[in-house]
């Protein structure tokens, strides 16, 4: 199964037979996301998200993937707290879709609806909303878990073109950070590329107009924007004294999980009724 996991445990396909008397509790608390440095984030988040998180690039020469930091270690979310709520004003729409997330078939041509069962809302003495009725027809509220999902995977399609865009014109380059504990242990976080201000000012009138016209160039700049929010976020962290690293140069990254390779084209199978 290719899936997006990084917090999901037990992920099995939504079907009216597994789950005709399953109700899901969602709102009450994001303990699930509090040892995940990074998610993903769409083009169409870049706005809100670039208002309070740091934006980096991270994946291969083959994938890449745009990212919100939310943490400066590989198991720390900052943005979590210790009674699971969310600290951020935004959540980003990774975090949201939890505990649902859709998976490619063997073939690879059709998306299919999971639910990660471990999830701590997932239960069977109706607390919540109901996946299917009494007759084992989707209930509305199923129906809007497929659309949010359908259309996030449309939105990650366009970011997937942006961020092609990005690489084949060469502006992504690979940057390393370095932040000081209390302890005087100096870390090293690497594996994440950011957009190269000179660059972007050399490019072509034509590319850059072609940048424009798909509002590309305004979520480049958006991303720029968003490194000085690195400064902000260690401020959460009590064990941060120090940052090497200023303006396009953040003081810390994400590592690029293995779940970042999303996004293949493929047609939604709705969930078995």
């Amino acid at each position: 199964m290719t899936a997006q996991l990084l917090f999901y445990q037990d992920v099995h396909p939504v079907s009216a037979d597994r789950h005709k008397d399953v109700s899901i509790k969602t709102g009450t608390s994001y303990k699930f996301a509090k040892e995940v440095n990074s998610v993903p984030v769409t083009a169409i988040e870049f706005a809100q998200a670039a208002a309070e998180y740091p934006i980096v690039f991270a994946g291969t020469d083959d994938t890449v993937t745009p990212a919100v930091v939310l943490g400066a270690q590989q198991t720390q979310n900052l943005f979590v707290g210790d009674d699971g709520a969310w600290l951020g004003k935004y959540v980003p729409a990774f975090v949201r879709r939890y505990p649902f997330v859709f998976s490619t078939d063997r073939s690879g041509k059709t998306f299919i609806l999971h639910i990660d069962e471990s999830f701590d809302g997932f239960n069977r003495e109706g607390r919540g909303e109901r996946l299917f009725d009494s007759e084992g027809q989707q209930t509305q509220y199923l129906k809007s878990v497929l659309g949010f999902l359908q259309d996030y995977q449309a939105r990650h399609q366009r970011t997937r073109q942006f961020c092609e865009r990005l690489k084949s014109l060469g502006l992504l380059q690979p940057m390393q950070a370095q932040f000081n504990l209390n302890s005087g242990e100096r870390r090293s976080l690497s594996g994440f590329m950011t957009v190269n201000r000179e660059k972007l000012k050399a490019l072509a009138s034509e590319d850059l107009q072609a940048m424009f016209t798909n509002d590309e160039l305004e979520c480049t700049y958006l991303h720029l924007h968003s490194l000085r929010h690195f400064s902000s976020m260690l401020e959460r962290m009590p064990e941060a004294v120090d940052a090497a690293g200023k303006g396009d140069a953040p003081p810390a990254v994400p590592k690029q999980p293995k779940s970042y390779r999303n996004g293949q084209d493929a047609p939604v199978e709705e969930a078995s009724a």
